[in-house]
Parts: C-alpha cells; sequence; structure tokens
C-alpha cells in the first residue's frame, strides 16, 4: 500500500511551525492564515498532492504549512478537503539564497559538449 505522506517527519514539522510564529526580521510579521484547497490522489493513473491558495502568490523561499489536511490516502482512492495553510513569506536573504540555488541546481542539467564531430 502507497501512502502519500505517511508520516510527518516531526523534526522538520516542528522547525516550520516554529518558524511560523517566528516574526521576520525583514517584514515584521510572522505570518498570515489563508484558506485553502487540498486534492489527493492515490490511484493506479496518478499520485499527487496540489495545494491551491486560491489567489494567494507564493514566491521562492516561502513557506507554506497546511494545517488539517489528511496525510494518508489509501490506494484507488482521491478527495477534496478545504483547509487552512499558514504562509510565512521569505526574507530578502532567503528569496536571493533560494533563486541562486535553484539557478545553481538548473546549471547541473545542461550538458555542453566542445568535442569535434556533429550529432548524430
Amino acid at each position: 500500500m502507497i501512502g502519500i505522506l505517511a508520516k510527518p517527519f516531526t523534526p522538520m514539522t516542528s522547525a516550520i511551525e516554529a518558524r511560523a510564529r517566528r516574526p521576520s526580521a525583514q517584514t515584521g510579521v510572522a505570518s498570515r492564515t489563508y484558506p485553502c484547497l487540498v486534492d489527493i490522489e492515490n490511484t493506479g493513473d496518478s499520485l499527487h498532492a496540489h495545494v491551491d491558495l486560491s489567489g494567494v502568490e507564493v514566491g521562492p523561499g516561502d513557506t507554506v504549512l497546511v494545517h488539517g489536511a489528511p496525510t494518508r490516502v489509501a490506494f484507488g482512492e482521491k478527495g477534496t478537503w478545504r483547509c487552512t495553510a499558514t504562509v510565512v513569506k521569505a526574507g530578502r536573504f532567503g528569496r536571493a539564497w533560494t533563486k541562486l540555488t535553484a539557478y545553481l541546481g538548473l546549471t547541473e542539467l545542461y550538458e555542453v559538449s566542445f568535442s569535434p564531430g556533429s550529432v548524430s
């Protein structure tokens, strides 16, 4: 049986929750809570979990913590739940760091060859 998010990883969850409660030095706002729609499917055709924050803009480095969504859906089931999500906006340094590491990770996908000959 395949489970979606079978068991939350407690130390990381605690760290994210602590960050959600801590005021940001850049914005002065700790976090905001928004309604969201969670769509989870665990079938032979698809295994996914999507969160729709209905118009809330989430940028690089921002943290989203969904409250009240199921952590496991049995095989062959799918469902949609209305929940709440806490969004913590990243500061200037966090946003810049996320963009830099994403760019460096993307460059690992490039394959450049200077060998003579044509591509077959």
